[in-house]
């Protein structure tokens, strides 16, 4: 067990592992990571697909019965994706059942095409949710202006959500209120709220990438200095709003009837710089009830040298407005880099799902 990942776990963070295989489900690695380190979750997208299934282990028998079936490309990604899903609950069983549902979680993303797709979000999370067939699972949204409202309809129909590919605080904002009307219209309805979880994935290390790259472009010494600190202090501030916007009025009269707050949970927390600390993104933001999705390098370099220093988050509410500022006095447009690493999230997920589309393509040829 590692004491660095206990530490962290007791200060409040739940530990989610960014990355999921068949290998790892059959080979008890996934589960042994419960007990050395903590992990009570994982996250998926089209990239950790992708890179599982054209690795090929464990996929080609599962494949070659798809064939036979004679299923086509999607279908055949869907069979697999939602195995492998649903196989990762079974695993976090235990843990969902002694958090009460607050972990144990595993995700699955709707297709990227979607992003700008409203009905046809709601239409897959649906599909995704029955196939998997898991009250653990978690179906992710990306944050787009039209995945907005599909957010709402899907937790409306009591579906939780892990809610993807957040970057700015006003994105965030609008993230909650969907996720607030969603929890209204399905009290509604007659849905038990209590039975319905979400998080909100607030991405980190994207955001120092984009804002140090304009702060090299300028040069000088005022600008330098503030590189390697915007992500951290933008994730801070997301934590800011997330303590703000649940201890409304509105938000506390869900609470009260035993709705659960939507957490922040910190994404893209690999550190892309090599002259940052390797485990920048987790020292910096650790404040109680937070998720923090690793992947694995992440993850092993807290477990052996990662250091917790209490809350890290709620006493820098200020310095992160004051750097952010500062950001912003370069003329470096916070509003702009936002949008940018939207779309470019957006397309990084639609190359990753061509490349599992073409990969499930030639293995099904091969098997038929």
């Amino acid at each position: 067990m590692s004491a660095s990942t206990q530490h962290l776990s007791r200060a409040g963070v739940s530990i989610w592992l960014d990355d999921l295989s068949r290998s790892r489900i059959e080979s008890g690695e996934l589960g042994a990571l419960i007990e050395s380190h903590d992990v009570v979750g994982v996250t998926t997208n089209p990239t950790i697909f992708a890179g599982a299934i054209a690795g090929g282990a464990g996929y080609a028998e599962r494949i070659a019965a798809c064939a036979t079936r004679g299923l086509g490309v999607s279908d055949t990604i869907v069979e697999l994706t939602t195995a492998d899903v649903a196989d990762a609950c079974d695993v976090f069983a235990e843990v969902y059942a002694d958090t009460g549902g607050r972990d144990g979680r595993v995700s699955i993303e709707v297709e990227p095409g979607l992003a700008r797709d409203t009905a046809g979000t709601v239409a897959q999370a649906r599909e995704l949710w029955a196939k998997v067939d898991r009250p653990n699972a978690m179906i992710k949204i990306p944050a787009t202006v039209e995945g907005l409202e599909a957010i709402t309809e899907t937790i409306a129909a009591g579906i939780s959500v892990n809610v993807t590919l957040i970057f700015s605080l006003e994105r965030y904002r609008q993230v909650i209120n969907a996720y607030l009307t969603g929890l209204e219209r399905a009290r509604a309805a007659g849905v038990d709220v209590a039975g319905i979880h979400s998080v909100a994935s607030f991405f980190v290390s994207r955001v120092d990438s984009e804002i140090d790259g304009r702060l090299n472009a300028i040069g000088t010494d005022e600008a330098l200095a503030l590189k390697g600190q915007s992500g951290v202090a933008n994730a801070r501030l997301a934590y800011e709003v997330f303590e703000q916007s649940f201890a409304t009025e509105r938000a506390r009269l869900l609470l009260d009837l035993g709705a659960n707050p939507q957490r922040p949970l910190w994404a893209s927390t690999g550190v892309k710089d090599p002259a940052l600390p390797d485990t920048l993104y987790v020292a910096e933001l650790v404040a109680p009830g937070a998720v923090n999705t690793m992947p694995e390098a992440t993850l092993r370099a807290f477990a052996d040298h990662g250091e917790v220093r209490g809350d890290t988050v709620t006493s820098e509410y200020l310095e992160s407005n004051q750097l952010l500022n500062a950001i912003a006095a370069q003329g470096i447009d916070y509003v702009e880099v936002t949008e940018k690493l939207e779309l470019e999230g957006l397309q990084k997920f639609d190359a990753s799902w061509d490349e599992l589309y073409g990969t499930v393509e030639r293995e099904l040829r091969k098997a038929g």
